[in-house]
């Protein structure tokens, strides 16, 4: 089953890190390790307010960690070249490159002068290019940096991402398209985290050719939809593309929060029912595609849901009530959904997990 193939078990991770990485783990991690099937990642806040990146078992056990500068939001990993990247939160001006085997020391990257990060980035398939979302903040505009990862993450280029507030950005499988979601909204690190153009957003989802920047596609949001911010993507079979979007408008609003498109189609908006719209409060902070058994989930912190749907027709296939629900990734039974009071599935760790997790495949 190609699911397998695309999986880095534990055996394999195993493998992969060598006799020295499982040498250097204390008992309790390596019997976490040795326990499970699968690996995440995800960044945390631990109790004495520090920030960090850990590998995590698919039953929510820490099987190592590395200490970040500041809060992280965001990964990107390479599973041709292993590297794993975490992106600094909004406005942010680090990013961590980082060996989940413990083969290499972390690699500290800072955005150029002018920019931050937005907290998302992507490999090219190959491993060779890593692609940041980024704000040109004077410039009002959003960018995509290239870096170089054969040349120790060496910034080479950068692409327009043709809108603001540019958040999240993927790569097409074969490699060819950077599929970016610009969430609209402005901002400036002069004014921290304060939205900036809440009555005037311009939201869109763009695709742009990964070698050249050439614009492909560009979807404003509709007049109505104006301030439903476009903030996170994943890909699932046959080029379809997921989103899911956060209201920024008046409370009692309902609009749609997921959808799809693909190359040469338009948007295309989920309908949900309306008990499961009021469950994620108008607010959707994650999503995450499982291609082997054809079904999209989402996560809500604000209304404390993990929500999926089937791929194919859209329909709810199940929700759970998850308090303070953070990051969701593809597992065996379904997702992998964590929180920011410490759950990831059924285990409690003493840390706060935050809005992402990666799975190492």
């Amino acid at each position: 089953m190609a699911w397998r193939s695309d999986l880095i078990d534990r055996r394999s991770f195993l493998r992969a890190a060598g006799v020295g990485f499982a040498a250097a783990l204390g008992p309790r991690s390596l019997m976490a390790l040795e326990r499970c099937d699968a690996v995440y990642a995800s960044g945390f806040r631990a109790p004495d307010g520090s920030f960090g990146l850990a590998t995590v078992s698919e039953r929510g056990e820490i099987i190592d960690r590395t200490l970040l500068p500041a809060r992280s939001h965001g990964m990107a990993f390479s599973p041709t070249t292993r590297r794993l990247v975490a992106f600094a939160r909004r406005p942010g001006t680090f990013a961590v490159v980082t060996d989940p085997f413990g083969r290499m020391e972390p690699i500290v990257l800072s955005a150029p002068e002018g920019r931050h990060y937005y907290g998302h980035g992507a490999f090219s398939p190959d491993g060779r290019l890593l692609y940041a979302s980024e704000n040109d903040f004077d410039g009002n505009r959003g960018m995509i940096g290239i870096y170089d990862a054969a040349d120790g993450f060496r910034r080479i280029g950068e692409f327009d991402a043709h809108g603001i507030g540019t958040h999240d950005v993927t790569v097409s499988d074969d490699g060819t398209m950077l599929v970016i979601a610009n969430g609209g909204i402005e901002t400036h690190p002069d004014f921290g985290r304060t939205k900036l153009n809440l009555d005037h957003m311009e939201p869109s989802l763009v695709l742009l050719g990964a070698s050249d920047g050439r614009l492909i596609q560009k979807h404003a949001l509709p007049p109505a939809l104006r301030q439903l911010s476009t903030r996170h993507i994943a890909l699932g079979d046959g080029g379809q593309i997921w989103f899911a979007c956060q209201w920024e408008g008046p409370r009692d609003a309902r609009p749609p929060l997921v959808g799809h498109l693909g190359r040469g189609e338009d948007l295309t908006f989920t309908p949900l029912p309306a008990n499961v719209t009021d469950g994620l409060a108008n607010y959707v902070g994650a999503i995450a595609v499982n291609r082997r058994d054809g079904i999209v989930g989402v996560t809500s912190p604000k209304g404390g849901r993990a929500v999926s749907l089937d791929a194919r027709t859209g329909e709810v296939v199940r929700e759970q009530a998850v308090v303070d629900a953070a990051g969701i990734a593809p597992s065996s039974t379904g997702f992998a959904v964590s929180s920011y009071r410490g759950s990831f599935d059924d285990s409690r760790s003493p840390v706060a997990w935050d809005q992402h997790i990666v799975r190492l495949a």
